[in-house]
């Protein structure tokens, strides 16, 4: 007989902690190289790919590595260099101050600030912006936009680069959820500012018809390890008689 036993309550088998909840994260680099991910103690084994195809469209991911106490991992903003479109053929427009909406031609609506500035956007822009304003604590009213942005969508990032160092200080606040049981993902409908600290709008977004978060998350939204909810399906008793063994068929003689 050879078997190596342990103890009961000792773990053995090793696995990986995951977490879920609303947490506050520092963002520590933007689209790093291999080395640059080693140095943050993340293994790779080869350099990073940002661009990739999507239905046959060409897009570019813009990382942001984000790190709290716990957890050291990932947002993506998938961008694309070309106008972001309706269905009904309207255009998604920015301005300087952040602001966005659709219409067809500039915006003239009573509330639209610096009419001056404004833009069609990259698919993409919206969610990159709603990001920065709330990682850099922008004040309404205050300008946030990307002098480089078109260089943005094509895969040069040294502006925002430049950004995580300005902003080495700064903290957002981010709801964080397990996807496929062990893939952490960051909820992107919605980014927190450290103060006010309005979580109320994580579950107004969640509750939204277009806020749906494609992960499992603690419903409370507090942070911790994540434990999986368990569910037991039960048999549809309906089809029992098809199956081959039926639950009364150990009494019948087989041959």
């Amino acid at each position: 007989m050879a078997i190596t036993s342990n103890n009961s309550d000792q773990e053995v088998m090793g696995s990986i902690k995951s977490y879920s909840g609303l947490s506050n994260f520092n963002v520590v680099a933007v689209n790093p190289t291999m080395q640059e991910l080693h140095a943050m103690d993340i293994k790779v084994k080869q350099e990073p790919n940002y661009f990739l195809e999507l239905n046959g469209e060409d897009y570019f991911k813009v990382v942001f590595w984000v790190k709290n106490e716990d957890l050291t991992t990932r947002m993506e903003v998938l961008m694309q260099n070309k106008t972001r479109t309706s269905k009904t053929g309207k255009f998604q427009w920015l301005n300087s101050v952040g602001q966005s909406t659709w219409s067809e031609g500039n915006p003239s609506y009573d509330w639209w600030q610096k009419p001056e500035t404004s833009r069609k956007a990259f698919t993409g822009e919206e969610t990159l912006i709603n990001f920065v304003k709330a990682w850099a604590n922008v004040a309404p009213g205050g300008d946030v936009y990307f002098e480089t942005i078109d260089k943005i969508v094509q895969g040069n990032v040294t502006e925002l680069k430049e950004l995580v160092k300005i902003l080495a200080g700064n903290q957002v606040r981010l709801l964080v959820g397990v996807k496929d049981g062990k893939y952490q993902q960051v909820y992107t409908k919605i980014f927190g500012r450290i103060k006010p600290q309005r979580d109320d709008l994580f579950v107004k977004s969640l509750n939204d018809e277009y806020g749906s978060f494609n992960a499992e998350f603690a419903t409370d939204l507090k942070w911790g390890e994540f434990k999986p909810e368990l569910a037991v399906v039960s048999p549809d008793p309906s089809g029992a008689e098809d199956l081959p063994f039926s639950s009364g068929d150990e009494d019948k003689d087989w041959v």
